[in-house]
């Protein structure tokens, strides 16, 4: 099999862990994370407190620093999701990967990639569902192209919760609630 267009940022025992659905073209392109102009990736982590300064998007690998990583449901096709073949998405290997791995919580960075991984379309925020041990965060898109989806509030809840996960300080800025 090919080489993934983005390399997985994941090692044991992290606190978060990304997940989208697939790289964008300019993110493959320049082999980086959330790349595509638009996209409120980046400027969001750093506004809710989850990064201390506002990461570039060739800088993603500074995350696991933070006990932070990234992966996307699919390696070998970058575009937007109706772009992306319905079979490219390898849900069997992301789940091998969060269980080997074990973060304390996924977020998905869009609720076609939290559908494609539970099967239902889901609600924003934390989730019942589990992978293991692995909490399950919905986020909306960061995407500039569902920038009529965008609510800062559920990035702000997920920094919170990250922050406060069992009273115990992750070491994340606190978030500012609006």
């Amino acid at each position: 099999m090919s080489q993934p267009l983005l390399p997985d940022l994941l090692q044991p025992g992290l606190r978060l862990v990304f997940c989208g659905t697939a790289a964008s073209k300019k993110s493959a392109e320049l082999k980086a994370y959330y790349a595509k102009p638009g996209n409120k990736f980046w400027p969001t982590l750093y506004q809710v407190g989850i990064t201390p300064t506002q990461f570039l998007p060739d800088q993603y690998h500074r995350l696991l620093a933070l006990s932070i990583g990234l992966t996307d449901l699919c390696k070998h096709h970058a575009g937007t999701d109706a772009q992306i073949p319905p079979d490219a998405f390898d849900v069997a290997l992301f789940v091998e990967k969060i269980r080997h791995y074990q973060p304390s919580m996924v977020a998905f960075t869009s609720k076609n990639a939290a559908r494609i991984v539970l099967g239902k379309q889901p609600d924003y925020g934390l989730q019942i569902a589990t992978i293991g041990q692995t909490r399950l965060f919905v986020l909306p898109s960061p995407s500039g192209l569902a920038t009529r989806f965008f609510d800062i509030a559920v990035w702000r809840a997920l920094a919170s919760e990250i922050h406060t996960y069992r009273g115990v300080d992750l070491g994340c800025r606190s978030p500012k609630i609006a």
